[in-house]
């Protein structure tokens, strides 16, 4: 079959395709044959040599890609509820910038008849990012401010409409007025231009009452890690959670406990990608209401750009300029 197989680590010319052996369905597997795989930033790091695949992982060929839509080609043994020819996305550890992956089946998502496959294959990896952080982690309420880093990203895109469809109030920060239009348009109550404008200060004008400056956010989604450390924490309310998911602003940083105490704030730092496969079920089980929303339409699905699988270097260097707003995605099949 054809993928795309990491032999070297570097830019995005190193991204090529290989023919390589199909994958076979194991007992509580099935085979998913693919027709779009989704961009995540996990995979450029992958693809420099900065996020190595974990342990257990298929080291004979390393393929990136951590979801997938498509249909099912084949069912291992022990695996109830799916059938050859079911369409579905999935979440997956590796392997997804290829004709076929292997995905353990608690892993798998339903995709009714009707639905894009090419759009379900932009859900997987930000909805349970999201959940697992935002309201499993963080326990974002109802009425609570959510700010979210990076607004215009697929993890923002889908932040925005999962706390706004849970009755929270979002604030974001984005990089450009066009992506700010964009995050007002998709439901956000207020945007953050960093460039232009200190989040800390302004997140505080955003949840104030009658002028007077408010406490910050309760829950902050953060993919900046150190760099922005110190200002997470001042931008945060009174029982505040900050929940990292990267690191972009690098790995070392300080953290101001004198500031953390009297406020009870709390710090959280989480992947995905290397959580043993029950709990990836259980965070698959989870999501299943917002899932639900999205099959119906009532959280959209922000595709970017869809790129063949032989110009995946293409898709990486788009999303490393950073100009996309919702997710890039490869097609590996024709259209359904």
């Amino acid at each position: 079959m054809r993928a795309i197989t990491l032999t070297e680590h570097g830019g995005p010319d190193v991204l090529a395709v290989s023919d390589i052996p199909a994958p076979t369905a194991r007992p509580g597997s099935v085979v998913v044959a693919v027709h779009t795989a989704g961009l995540n930033r996990a995979d450029l790091l992958q693809r420099q040599g900065h996020y190595n695949p974990p342990a257990g992982a298929n080291t004979a060929h390393e393929v990136p890609g951590l979801e997938v839509s498509g249909t099912i080609a084949a069912v291992g043994e022990d695996v109830s509820g799916w059938a050859v020819g079911d369409r579905v996305a999935a979440l997956l550890t590796e392997g997804g910038y290829a004709e076929q992956v292997e995905v353990p089946a608690g892993q798998l998502f339903a995709v009714p008849d009707g639905f894009p496959l090419a759009e379900a294959a932009a859900l997987p990896e930000v909805l349970c990012t999201v959940h697992s952080n935002v309201f499993t982690a963080a326990g974002l309420k109802p009425g609570e401010w959510l700010l979210v880093h990076g607004g215009g990203s697929g993890i923002g895109t889908a932040a925005i409409q999962m706390a706004k469809a849970h009755g929270a109030k979002v604030a974001v920060t984005v990089g450009s007025d066009r992506k700010g239009d964009f995050c007002r348009d998709l439901g956000a109550d207020a945007v953050i231009n960093y460039k232009e404008e200190d989040f800390v200060e302004r997140i505080r004008e955003i949840t104030g009452v009658d002028g007077e400056p408010g406490d910050g956010a309760d829950v902050i989604l953060d993919v900046v890690g150190a760099k922005y450390l110190d200002r997470n924490l001042k931008a945060l309310a009174l029982d505040g959670r900050l929940t990292i998911i990267g690191l972009q602003g690098g790995v070392k940083a300080e953290a101001n406990l004198g500031l953390m105490l009297p406020r009870r704030l709390t710090v959280m730092a989480t992947t995905l990608r290397a959580r043993p496969a029950d709990q990836k079920a259980q965070i698959v089980e989870d999501v299943a209401e917002f899932w639900r929303l999205a099959m119906t339409g009532d959280i959209k699905a922000i595709v970017d750009s869809v790129f063949p699988l032989e110009d995946t270097g293409e898709a990486h260097a788009r999303m490393e300029a950073g100009d996309n707003i919702g997710k890039i995605l490869l097609s590996v099949a024709a259209d359904d």
